[in-house]
């Protein structure tokens, strides 16, 4: 045996022994508890959290662990980011993968504004390409990195009654972009088919499209009318702060999002606002 080929099983054994290590490290951080410190913080600045039954609470401590073990939080424009700014935004991330197999593999970074921020975007027609720069609280990229507005992720998980989260919204998108394409389709549950996610989302998108142009509102927010990636995106924030509109009103879409993340939000208790 060459001193090459024993070099390069040595090397092999090293790296299933680091590899094995790391696999087990990252599966105990999905099983690891949150401190009381950290779920104090949680519960302050994400009070939908305290309305989760006892065992999804537990599967969001860990996911919550998970997730800001993998993620460089970076802050922007002179920002200084804090442990609160991480978590709260982690427990919202995490929200919509608690109960799923689903999770966000490729991200690694989230960018943090101060405030609303400048994005510019290419705009194609034909051979023509505009370049046009808009105001936003909010982006995700597949693959990543996502981009938020911290005073707006904050405003949104603190009010988490009226329909407008913007973690939630980017978050969606992520979960859109799993299936390759961030086009309204996410890969769905082993219990849902095609036809029925799209009998579902199709009609209430173009439902929601035609109310949007006569100026009537709907339970979804106008933005929705943008795209069905849009519209997918604001759907998910109407299930977890909408949730006894959204069933009543479009029981079909509350159906298919609650088979999606297997969870029902409509279940949960009211939170207790004497908790930390």
């Amino acid at each position: 045996m060459t001193v090459f080929l024993i070099l390069m099983l040595v090397a092999a054994g090293a790296f299933g022994i680091w590899y094995r290590s790391r696999r087990r490290a990252r599966a105990d951080l999905f099983t690891a508890e949150l401190s009381d410190h950290q779920r104090a913080i949680v519960a302050e600045q994400v009070p939908l959290t305290r309305k989760l039954p006892p065992d999804l609470r537990r599967k969001l401590e860990g996911k919550i662990n998970a997730f800001v073990n993998q993620i460089d939080f970076i802050g922007c424009n002179g920002l200084k980011v804090t442990e609160e700014m991480r978590l709260s935004i982690a427990a919202q991330a995490c929200l919509l993968v608690v109960n799923s197999d689903a999770w966000y593999d490729t991200l690694r970074t989230i960018l943090i504004y101060p405030d609303a921020f400048k994005s510019r975007q290419a705009e194609h027609n034909g051979y023509v390409v505009t370049e046009r720069e808009t105001v936003r609280t909010g982006e995700s990229w597949a693959r990543g990195p996502v981009v938020l507005s911290w005073a707006h992720a904050r405003q949104g998980a603190i009010n988490d009654r009226d329909g407008h989260n913007v973690v939630f919204h980017e978050f969606a998108h992520q979960i859109d972009s799993l299936s390759g394409d961030t086009d309204g389709v996410p890969i769905l549950d082993g219990n849902q088919n095609f036809a029925d996610w799209e009998r579902a989302f199709v009609t209430a998108y173009e439902s929601h499209v035609q109310h949007v142009q006569a100026g009537r509102k709907t339970v979804f927010d106008a933005y929705g009318a943008e795209g069905p990636e849009e519209f997918f995106a604001v759907a998910v924030e109407a299930f977890f702060e909408k949730t006894a509109v959204l069933k009543r009103k479009e029981p079909a879409v509350y159906e298919q999002l609650a088979m999606l993340f297997r969870l029902e939000p409509l279940s949960w208790a009211e939170p207790d606002h004497r908790d930390p």
